[in-house]
């Protein structure tokens, strides 16, 4: 009990001291006190009354045209090829904040200096928003063969669904280039969006699916690559039912869980077990209902699906065009010499698959 008492102590001393600096500097209207924080619900009120911080700003991460705005800005003094469209990397860049478009265009930097250029071109700027959000590639990393054509199936499957389901995102890129800890991953067209309907988290759900449903179609057989699909799926089922208010069993009610994570937090479930019983079920039976559902679009999909995986197997990555021609059976040009790729394939064991912010697996 002591130390946790020592540190309130120091809390209180630290608050008081800087309530007293900031009462001071009423005295002098020329001193405007301002300050930054991700935690506002953890600030001490008194910190917020009139003449403190009494004024709130909620700074959201950057839509499109600041993402551009701002990757304008950290490309000053670097030399850009002519191919290189800062708007277009700011449409493909969904989520980034300041941070991590500035570390971007290091990256791309970098990447051209590696290669002896003296100019970043646009596929430089495409390999580092990759890196920047899955890790680098990891050429070391050789699969087995069968292990290539699982994650190709698996990836295929996720590229499929966002392609033909109504409400998804479609495909901007996908790959079994190995990165971080993902075998490969297939990248959304997201963009930004401030309201989701229901229709558009089910077709959601559906892609987090698909990957397995599509190992289980051609294989018979499942893997443990889903793991992070299953997470993102149930996440989402469970929100659409507990705090969005879209499951017509429940209707619109807001089972949500009260936090409080000061000193260590708890959470408060602010409903009985009997429904929490009934909230398990529902999202059991959504996640089924969407796994089946996603199944039966590959099985009746089920050419172009193999079609999709064995040019993943020989190319390794796709671009939202070239899959959009693999799609309508179109010929691809003649691929120039292949980057990334194994020279040899070696046995050898493989991590679970934890991709970040893209749908990945096998």
């Amino acid at each position: 009990g002591s130390g946790v008492g020592g540190g309130n102590d120091e809390r209180e001393q630290t608050l008081n001291q800087l309530l007293v600096e900031m009462d001071g500097f009423e005295k002098d209207s020329t001193i405007i006190v301002m300050a930054a924080t991700n935690r506002p619900d953890v600030l001490d009120p008194a910190l917020l009354r009139p003449g403190r911080f009494d004024r709130q700003v909620a700074i959201d991460v950057p839509d499109v045209r600041g993402r551009e705005q701002i990757l304008r800005i950290h490309a000053r003094g670097k030399p850009l090829a002519e191919d290189v469209d800062l708007a277009l990397l700011a449409k493909r860049t969904p989520g980034f904040v300041g941070a991590d478009l500035e570390n971007l265009l290091n990256e791309a930097a970098l990447l051209a200096a590696r290669e002896g250029r003296k100019k970043i071109t646009m596929k430089d700027l495409e390999e580092a928003a990759d890196r920047v959000m899955m890790g680098p590639a990891k050429k070391s990393l050789v699969l087995t063969p069968r292990d290539r054509k699982i994650t190709a199936y698996h990836e295929a499957g996720h590229a499929l669904a966002a392609h033909f389901l109504e409400h998804a995102d479609g495909v901007h890129k996908v790959t079994i280039v190995p990165r971080g800890r993902a075998l490969g991953f297939m990248m959304p067209r997201r963009e930004d969006m401030l309201h989701w309907s229901r229709n558009r988290l089910l077709d959601q759900i559906a892609v987090a699916l698909a990957g397995r449903a599509a190992e289980e179609l051609i294989f018979e057989d499942v893997t443990t690559g889903a793991e992070n699909d299953f997470r993102q799926a149930t996440e989402l089922a469970r929100r659409m039912i507990t705090e969005w208010g879209m499951h017509p069993e429940f209707g619109p009610v807001a089972y949500a869980v009260r936090e409080d994570t000061y000193l260590g937090g708890y959470d408060v479930r602010q409903y009985s077990e009997e429904t929490a019983k009934r909230i398990d079920e529902a999202v059991r039976r959504l996640i089924e209902e969407q796994y089946q559902r996603v199944k039966n679009l590959l099985q009746e999909k089920r050419e172009i699906l193999e079609r999709v995986a064995e040019t993943l197997l020989e190319r390794e990555t796709l671009t939202a065009e070239e899959f959009q021609k693999v799609v309508e059976g179109l010929p691809l040009e003649e691929e120039s010499t292949p980057q990334e790729r194994p020279e040899k394939e070696t046995p050898r064991v493989v991590p679970k698959v934890k991709p970040g912010g893209a749908l990945g697996g096998a």
